[in-house]
C-alpha cells in the first residue's frame, strides 16, 4: 500500500474471519529480530506474536503488555506453558516506562507493536466494535477506564464530531453524518452498533453508498475508536518511551494497519535517524507476501516498518 492510499484499506470487519487469530508478518517480524533474550510486546491481544518468539528463542523472556484485560487473561492461559519466559502486564503502551519499571530489566533487545484492534475485540459484540454485530456502542479497549463511543456521538457537537470523522476517519462526507446525527439524538439516544449504522445509511444516499468502496459506517468506526482509546497519541507516547529504554541494538519493529498510524511511525523513526540514535531497519514499508493476503485477510492493509538503536 502506497502513501497515497490513505485509509481505503482499512480493515473491513464484514468481510474477516473475527474469530481466527492469525499473527501478521510474524515471519517478517522475526526476521528483524536478533536472537533476543528479551522482548516487550507492547500488543499482547491473545499472544500469537509472543508465542512465535517464544517458540523461535527458547532463550527468550516476553513481557506482554496489554490494557484489554480479558485479553490478558486468555494470553496467560495460551501461554501457560512457557512458564516464567512469559510475564503479562496490563496497561496501556504509552505508560511503558511505568509498567517495566518494577521488573527492572537489564537490557531490553526488542519492542514489537502490532497495532490496532484485535480479532476478539471484534469478534465480541458486547465491546462495540464492529459495525456488524449489534451491541452497545463502546469501543473501549479497556472496560475499565475512558467513556464509551456512545457518549461522545450523543454529546458532542456536530462540529466537533464532524472534526473526528474528517482527523481520524478522513471521511468525506463527516459533516452530513455528523449533522444527521445531531438531528436524530434529538428524538431518541443512539446507543447500540446497531443503530449508527442503521443512521449513517438513512443519512448517505444510496448513489453515494455505492460509491464509497466498502461499508458505509467502516470510516465512522473507525474514527471513533481512534478517538475513544486515544490511538495516535498513545502511539507516539509509547515511541518516545522505548528511547528512554532502549540500548545498544535494541529494535523497535511496527505493523500497522493504517496511514495515520504509519505517518507517526515513519515520521518517528526519520527523526531518531536525523539525530544519529540508529539505523532504519526498513527503507520502504514491509507488506504481506501474497500467501498471507491470501490467508491472512486482516494483512491485507498491513505494513511493518523497523528501527535499531545505536545508543
Amino acid at each position: 500500500m502506497n502513501e497515497s492510499q490513505g485509509l481505503t484499506n482499512i480493515i473491513d470487519p464484514i468481510e474477516s474471519p473475527l474469530s481466527e487469530h492469525i499473527p501478521v508478518m510474524i515471519n517478517e517480524v522475526l526476521e528483524f529480530l536478533s536472537s533476543p533474550k528479551v522482548v516487550v510486546d507492547c500488543t499482547l491481544g491473545l499472544g500469537g506474536y509472543a508465542e512465535r518468539i517464544l517458540m523461535e528463542f527458547p532463550d527468550c523472556v516476553v513481557y506482554g503488555i496489554d490494557q484489554d484485560g480479558d485479553a490478558i487473561l486468555k494470553a496467560r492461559s495460551n501461554l501457560r506453558k512457557y512458564g516464567d519466559r512469559f510475564l503479562p502486564i496490563r496497561g496501556n503502551f504509552r505508560d511503558l516506562e511505568l509498567l517495566l519499571a518494577p521488573y527492572n530489566i537489564e537490557k531490553i533487545d526488542a519492542f514489537v507493536f502490532d497495532l490496532g484492534v484485535s480479532n476478539m475485540q471484534l469478534s465480541i459484540a458486547e465491546r462495540g466494535f464492529a459495525f456488524q454485530l449489534e451491541g452497545p456502542l463502546d469501543m473501549r479497549m479497556n472496560k475499565d477506564a475512558g467513556k464509551p463511543a456512545s457518549v461522545m456521538v450523543n454529546s458532542l457537537s456536530a462540529k466537533e464530531l464532524a472534526e473526528i470523522f474528517r482527523k481520524y476517519g478522513e471521511e468525506k462526507h463527516a459533516w452530513r453524518i455528523a449533522c444527521g446525527i445531531e438531528n436524530r439524538r434529538k428524538e431518541y439516544k443512539i446507543e447500540t452498533t446497531e443503530q449508527l449504522v442503521t443512521l449513517i445509511r438513512e443519512i448517505l444516499p444510496a448513489p453515494v453508498q455505492r460509491k464509497m468502496g466498502g461499508h458505509p459506517a467502516r470510516r465512522i468506526f473507525q474514527a471513533l475508536r481512534i478517538y475513544v482509546n486515544k490511538e495516535l497519541d498513545a502511539l507516539s507516547e509509547g515511541l518516545a518511551a522505548c528511547v528512554e529504554l532502549a540500548s545498544y541494538d535494541t529494535r523497535v519493529i511496527v505493523v500497522d494497519y493504517h496511514s495515520l498510524e504509519d505517518r507517526i511511525v515513519k515520521h518517528t523513526f526519520l527523526k531518531w535517524k536525523s539525530e544519529n540514535l540508529g539505523e532504519l531497519l526498513t527503507r520502504h514499508p514491509v507488506t504481506p507476501s501474497d500467501d498471507e493476503l491470501t490467508s491472512n485477510f486482516k494483512s491485507r492493509s498491513a505494513k511493518l516498518r523497523a528501527f535499531r538503536f545505536f545508543k
